[in-house]
């Protein structure tokens, strides 16, 4: 299993495939195969690296001292230092996307390519922050994502209509349910506190290459709602696309269609 030490702690990550680089970052509470339909597609065409977020997967412990998603950005960027990698295609979904863009802010000459998925640069809605710190205040006094709070947690990362007893439902449930309290408390519930209490950077969207850009929402998405998507690429000027049948987690809800516009994408990016 490849990993890398950035920060003191064992980042781990897919490598996969060879061509121009695309770095896949995902969801807060998934591990990298929320991507796994993708990275069968995309690997045969581009080399494909998939990340896992501290706590989560086969990442470690989040770094000590790491309080912000500046601080992810920087972290990922050290990743590919690690790589040496030049330049990369980043596709990030949900927070994978906000410290992706903050990424492309810092070092644009590193990334050749932006696609933001199921995320917000804004910061988030005080009543939403409110709650989402109340579960995790339950979370972390009990060490555990008891039942109660599952079928609070789980339904979230869907589509509203999305058959709860399907495999993909009742994985992501299950694998919510195993975390262990040391995971959680040292690093889950930190990274969610870091990632709903970001900073506002929609007043630097502007700055993002609006031709190397493009958004994509399941059209489902409860805690991303379309909305949010539409308002960034206004002020990006670039192109978005929705997802038909999608909610948060579009890459597994909807692979097909997310493939299809990450391959079109991706080829129009390097054909030129």
């Amino acid at each position: 299993m490849p990993f890398a030490i950035i920060d003191g702690q064992a980042l781990h990550y897919l490598d996969q495939g060879q061509g121009p680089v695309v770095l896949l970052a995902g969801s807060y509470l998934w591990d990298t195969g929320m991507w796994a339909p993708q990275i069968e597609a995309l690997a045969a065409q581009y080399r494909v690296i998939a990340v896992d977020l501290w706590g989560h997967g086969q990442s470690g412990p989040l770094p000590e001292g790491t309080a912000s998603l500046d601080d992810l950005a920087r972290q990922m960027l050290a990743l590919l230092d690690h790589l040496w990698i030049e330049q990369a295609t980043l596709v990030g979904l949900s927070v994978g996307g906000m410290w992706g863009a903050r990424l492309a802010l810092a070092a644009p000459q590193r990334i050749n390519g932006l696609v933001l998925m199921d995320t917000y640069l804004g910061a988030e809605p005080e009543p939403t922050r409110q709650y989402y710190f109340s579960l995790f205040q339950q979370i972390e006094t009990t060490g555990q994502i008891s039942p109660m709070l599952l079928d609070i947690v789980v339904p979230i990362f869907f589509r509203p209509g999305i058959d709860r007893q399907s495999a993909l439902f009742q994985a992501f449930r299950a694998t919510l349910a195993q975390l262990p309290a040391e995971r959680l408390r040292q690093s889950v519930i930190p990274m969610g506190r870091i990632t709903f209490s970001r900073a506002d950077v929609l007043d630097q969207l502007g700055r993002l290459d609006a031709a190397k850009t493009l958004l994509l929402c399941g059209d489902q998405d409860q805690p991303r709602p379309p909305a949010e998507t539409i308002e960034m690429a206004e002020r990006i000027g670039c192109p978005y696309q929705l997802v038909p049948e999608a909610g948060h987690i579009s890459s597994l809800e909807n692979p097909e269609f997310v493939t299809r516009a990450l391959l079109e994408f991706l080829e129009a990016r390097h054909s030129r």
